[in-house]
């Protein structure tokens, strides 16, 4: 028996979870693979200037800014045009009447309508009291007593789009040039309730701008003026990290908020396991790209180390961010395999006790 239990205890007794020792004892080889990084108070600022991974590279979002308050014309706009002239056997009017309606008039590519008598006026890039005033002084030369009254009706290239994550969904003309993002989605019936840290992705040609909901609607300067053709996405947020190891949870944990801190992970782990988690091994792994070499990192993967159990370690942990694709271990306790391997001794000792009872 004796024989057998000095055997189970030089073998590795299952665990839940590595010890820190068995992780980072690389460090003390010749040639290591992947750089560990102690996190103190100390060494936090240089290590939140270290570059950032598991992002889009997109989360930034134009400031507000107003537009006027009137619609512009733009290619693909149509106007009804109606013509008053009170000049008896005028060019325009047929007998008998006063005025006369020219519906829906697009504009063309080169931003100009076709009217009878005075050919193509350009009219993009004006506001419809501004188009109006044009044709009537062009009609002024055949018609001096001519009215001209206008009603846009804008187009397609005058529109947003909103996809997803709102209640309606779709292509909203733009009312005026001081249309917003705020704007966008009250008139798309709003967020609903039930996503997940929700995200606003504004497209806008070639370029991508990001934002949280809340950030959105806490802060003002942030209700970007809207373009026409851009295009508003809204998602519930898709970043996370993998816990593992002896904490309450063992899962793909998703970012409830924006921004993420070690200690702030930990619990929403479920915090360390009071029997089996060594509080001064809490890890995180994570991998650099190559071009991140020398701006902070030495290898493209590091485990960064944390001990709970130090003031130091608690505060550092509370500045330290984690990544989305960052992996949070915690370790298991050696302690853990010794309590093992003596309650072992404990049931071998009982067992050879109670034998040799009965042989008595």
């Amino acid at each position: 028996m004796l024989a057998a239990l000095l055997a189970v205890s030089a073998c590795s007794l299952p665990r839940g979870a590595a010890l820190q020792s068995e992780i980072v004892k690389e460090q003390a080889s010749d040639v290591p693979t992947f750089e560990v990084v102690p996190v103190t108070r100390a060494n936090i600022p240089g290590l939140l200037a270290w570059p950032e991974t598991g992002w889009h590279g997109h989360y930034h979002w134009p400031n507000a800014s107003s537009g006027s308050a009137s619609s512009v014309i733009r290619t693909g706009d149509r106007l009804d045009v109606t013509i008053w002239d009170s000049q008896e056997n005028s060019l325009l009017t047929n007998p008998g009447e006063r005025f006369t309606k020219i519906d829906a008039v697009e504009v063309d590519a080169n931003g100009s309508i076709f009217l009878p008598y005075i050919n193509k006026v350009g009219v993009r890039g004006l506001t419809p009291s501004g188009a109006r005033a044009k044709i009537q002084t062009r009609l002024e030369t055949i018609v001096p007593s001519a009215q001209v009254q206008i009603s846009l009706q804008q187009g397609r290239n005058h529109a947003v789009d909103v996809v997803g994550g709102v209640a309606k969904p779709g292509a909203y003309p733009m009312p005026s040039r001081n249309y917003k993002v705020l704007n966008l989605l009250a008139d798309a019936g709003g967020i609903p309730s039930g996503l997940r840290n929700p995200r606003v992705r504004l497209l806008r040609g070639s370029h991508t701008y990001e934002i949280s909901a809340d950030l959105l609607f806490d802060n003002g300067s942030k209700n970007a003026l809207l373009h026409p053709n851009d295009t508003v996405i809204v998602e519930q947020d898709d970043r996370s990290f993998t816990a593992l190891g002896a904490s309450g949870i063992e899962d793909l944990i998703y970012f409830p908020k924006d921004t993420l801190t070690a200690l702030e992970a930990v619990s929403l782990m479920g915090g360390l396991s009071d029997s089996r988690a060594d509080p001064e091994g809490v890890l995180v792994l994570r991998e650099y790209k190559a071009s991140s070499l020398g701006k902070g990192p030495t290898m493209q993967q590091v485990v960064f180390t944390f001990d709970l159990t130090s003031a130091d370690g608690l505060f550092a942990a509370r500045k330290f961010p984690i990544n989305p694709g960052d992996t949070v271990l915690a370790t298991e306790s050696p302690v853990t395999n010794a309590r093992t391997i003596f309650g072992l001794i404990g049931s071998v000792f009982g067992v050879t006790n109670q034998l040799g009872n009965a042989v008595n």
